[in-house]
């Protein structure tokens, strides 16, 4: 053989094998990785590496209800005046004051900061604040159950290789150490406060990184352990056909663990963005969404790891004469306060984002009109869409056979539709003068606890028509089932029942079923 064919072949010979190497490399790589096992001399050549820590929601949980006196409000007199404290490696930022206000839904605050680029954690510190004369009050996002006055504090730790953090917020692929509240939500109730007045609320957030490629994923990580290009955006990418791109498997496909032995963290590598896994059956979170559905409604800040409840709501265009069928905005926050408190996120697709249209009003909506509004207006006439067993269909219209019930769509075997009627919300808000925007929240939430699998046959106590009036056989029996699942206490408070009043209550919480709207009923 001629010297000049043995060099080729062995040049040809080189090449294979560090073809094969570089694509065997993620899948060779320790599933558990000491975070001090490669090299931090610079953690990324390519920037001056700068954290944020971004502020993206607050929201008050304190609870309204007519029969608790008002001990709950953080402000005595009026809605609080939130603001919020970042601190990054000791370095503070103070936001504006959001005055007088429950609800901050895009505050427009972040902090940033130069951190060293060899040293691969960052110290992070949240803390919300209600301002006041005199004396300024640290409100409760913390699951601490100390009630001491630092434990209201969310103290974290940022991982420059990774871009994800841990500590009073974390993943955890662990059922049993699933942080609840979710990873990037921080949930005041946590310590078991749902019902005493400890200024619980809720905030989210996001921290990251500045990045060369703009993908999400630090140099450190694209190049020891992906082994991608750090200098090419790979947003979007599935190289392993699994219906779950590469930054949303980086982004909940990892976690920290403590080794109390060994006195060191290790990194967890579960989802692997190079090796084909079944999202399509992974629920580890039993709220009903697969990953892939989780990846789809990434957009409204499902999490994997923590329940979430998505409900379509599409309401009845103004009549000829003026009358609305709308959900009152307010309703709409007593619904998010309620489950959210419990840490079942409730995320109401109601026309902001794609997927809802104003239907044309009609004087009576039949059950025939209701599936017709199904077929067009939340299936949109494919009886495909993905929607369907991801959301739930609640619909507001002027008038139907009974001020509000469950009914079925006719695509399908799923009970996961239902209706209330804007005139009998009105009604009985002026003939019983109670107040409107926990009518409609009430009726709204009593019907979507139907579609969670709450009924008669499991739960006595549930739409019994003769418990709902003092003179009535059972309104007395069925006092201590405080729900608006009981027509006792329905139109009067936004809650389910948690069964802690003894006898003849029962606990919905507990009972709420999140996959049932998916079950075939016959």
């Amino acid at each position: 053989m001629k010297k000049s064919n043995i060099i080729r072949s062995i040049l040809v010979l080189i090449i294979s094998i560090s073809l094969i190497s570089t694509a065997n490399a993620f899948s060779q790589k320790p599933k558990n990785t000491s975070i001090s096992n490669l090299n931090d001399d610079d953690l990324d050549p390519l920037v001056d590496i700068e954290v944020t820590v971004e502020i993206t929601k607050i929201r008050s949980l304190e609870k309204k209800d007519n029969h608790i006196p008002a001990i709950e409000k953080i402000d005595w007199l009026s809605d609080p005046d939130f603001y919020v404290k970042i601190f990054i490696n000791d370095q503070v930022s103070v936001s504006q004051t959001w005055h007088n206000t429950k609800y901050v839904y895009d505050p427009q605050f972040s902090a940033k900061l130069n951190v060293p680029d060899d040293e691969e954690f960052v110290n992070i510190t949240i803390q919300l604040w209600d301002k006041n004369i005199g004396r300024d009050q640290l409100c409760d996002i913390s699951s601490d159950y100390e009630g001491l006055k630092d434990s209201y504090d969310i103290e974290l730790k940022y991982d420059i290789k990774t871009g994800n953090w841990f500590g009073d917020d974390y993943i955890s692929s662990e059922p049993v150490n699933f942080d609840l509240s979710g990873y990037g939500r921080l949930n005041g109730c946590d310590d078991n406060s749902i019902y005493q007045r400890d200024r619980d609320c809720e905030l989210w957030f996001n921290i990251y990184q500045n990045d060369y490629d703009g993908d999400g994923i630090p140099y450190w990580t694209e190049f020891n352990i992906y082994n991608t290009n750090p200098e090419f955006d790979n947003t979007g990418e599935d190289k392993d056909n699994d219906s779950v791109p590469i930054e949303w498997e980086h982004k909940w496909g990892q976690y920290f663990s403590y080794d109390w032995h060994e006195d060191e963290y290790y990194r967890i590598w579960f989802y692997d963005p190079f090796k084909w896994e079944d999202h399509k059956n992974i629920d580890l979170d039993r709220d009903g969404l697969d990953n892939i559905e989780e990846y789809l409604t990434s957009d409204w800040g499902s999490d994997p790891f923590r329940k979430d409840l998505f409900v379509e709501l599409d309401q009845m265009e103004t009549s000829p004469t003026g009358e609305k069928s709308i959900l009152p905005e307010e309703s709409k926050e007593l619904l998010r306060t309620v489950y959210d408190r419990r840490n079942i996120v409730y995320h109401l697709d109601d026309g902001d984002m794609k997927g809802s249209d104003m239907i044309p009003f009609e004087e009576l909506s039949e059950y025939d009109s209701l599936q017709n509004m199904y077929w067009k207006y939340f299936l949109h006439e494919d009886v495909n869409n993905w929607r369907r067993g991801v959301f739930h269909y609640g619909l507001v219209v002027y008038q139907a056979p009974h001020n509000g019930f469950v009914f079925w769509g006719g695509v399908g075997p799923y009970l996961d539709s239902f209706q209330i009627s804007s005139k009998g919300m009105e009604e009985k808000s002026s003939k019983f003068l109670l107040e409107k925007n926990t009518v409609y929240a009430s009726a709204y939430m009593h019907e979507t606890g139907h579609t969670l699998g709450i009924f008669n046959g499991n739960t006595p106590g549930c739409d019994d028509n003769s418990g709902a009036y003092p003179w009535q056989l059972n309104w007395w029996r069925w006092r201590p089932y405080k729900s608006v699942m009981n027509y006792g206490y329905m139109y009067q408070m936004v809650d389910y029942s948690d069964g802690s009043r003894g006898k003849n209550d029962f606990d919905d919480w507990d009972r709420i079923d999140l996959t049932y709207f998916q079950r075939e009923m016959w």
